[in-house]
């Protein structure tokens, strides 16, 4: 296990890195709590942004970033999932269309502002306000970049959240999937579903991407939708034995050989996880709502009982 020991700040990257012929990955190193990925298509009459940032100076420093490559005006952004750190930033996109799924609204309302205790470290968020979508869709909505369709499409189930959506430019080859996918953190679905989130995956493997900017972690190719696949299963499996032993999740999470997926950031998240499993292996419905608090309880205690290190 790989626990963060000691809380500081990471400093966000000045530049963004093309990725395609007009699209651009922010990636916020070291992808662990709060520090997500972003990035942005630009076209001859303007940018789309996929996602701001946790805090204020993340979203400014993001902002940056894309006035390095681009002067044209940011007239879209389009959020992947109601997290607020892929959301609280939003409120620095002044004048731009902020689109979202149908379930991201009421979401980002019963989420709030930010507030680091009683489960994480210290952050600076900076003077957050909540943006949620003013452009809602319930299955899927095309933008266009000149003449480049970006598919912007609900995933069908809840997954990470009830209302992840992925931006699909198939004419580059390069997929955005938001929270859907960690490459070298571990997967976190206590807000939506193990079950579901196995479904979205095979949907988006389908579409064939060459390359995929992650919510969290270095840009990647599609074997990553197999590694997080191949961890949730692993929950499940182990969900399931520990119930039928009568153990809690805390219980189970302490007990288990976390094997090859020791080594992924935030290991604490196995009990979360392994909350939502337990429900769905009772026979929740994918997105059922369960203790979420007592699971974030449970991750503290886990980690010894000291909060969640976010380095953001």
């Amino acid at each position: 296990m790989t626990p963060h020991t000691e809380a500081r700040r990471i400093a966000p990257p000045r530049r963004a890195t093309e990725v395609a012929e007009g699209v651009f990955a922010y990636v916020q190193p070291d992808g662990s709590w709060w520090i997500n990925n972003t990035g942005f298509l630009v076209a001859t009459d303007g940018v789309v942004s996929i996602d701001s940032c946790s805090t204020t100076d993340r979203t400014r420093a993001f902002l940056d970033a894309m006035a390095r490559e681009t002067d044209r005006p940011i007239r879209t952004l389009v959020n992947t999932h109601h997290h607020g750190d892929h959301t609280f930033g939003n409120y620095l996109f002044s004048g731009a269309t902020i689109v979202g799924h149908d379930n991201m609204r009421a979401a980002m309302r019963n989420w709030g502002t930010p507030s680091s205790a009683p489960y994480w470290t210290d952050v600076d968020w900076g003077p957050v306000e909540l943006a949620p979508p003013t452009l809602t869709f319930k299955d899927r909505v095309t933008l266009y970049l000149d003449d480049t369709a970006c598919e912007v499409m609900y995933v069908g189930t809840p997954a990470h959240t009830n209302n992840d959506s992925v931006v699909w430019i198939p004419d580059r080859g390069v997929l955005f999937t938001g929270d859907l996918l960690f490459n070298g953190g571990t997967p976190f679905m206590l807000q939506g579903s193990i079950a579901g989130t196995l479904d979205a995956l095979d949907r988006i493997a389908a579409l064939g991407a060459e390359t995929i900017v992650p919510g969290h972690g270095p840009v990647c190719g599609s074997e990553v939708i197999d590694e997080v696949s191949s961890y949730l299963r692993f929950v499940q499996g182990v969900a399931a034995e520990a119930r039928e032993a009568g153990v809690t999740p805390l219980e189970a999470a302490r007990s288990v050989d976390l094997g090859t997926y020791a080594n992924l950031l935030d290991a604490e998240r196995i009990v979360g996880n392994l909350h939502r499993a337990y429900a769905e292996d009772a026979g929740a419905e994918p997105g059922a709502a369960i203790d979420e608090r007592a699971a974030l309880a449970d991750m503290v205690a886990y980690n010894g009982g000291r909060p969640l290190t976010c380095y953001a």
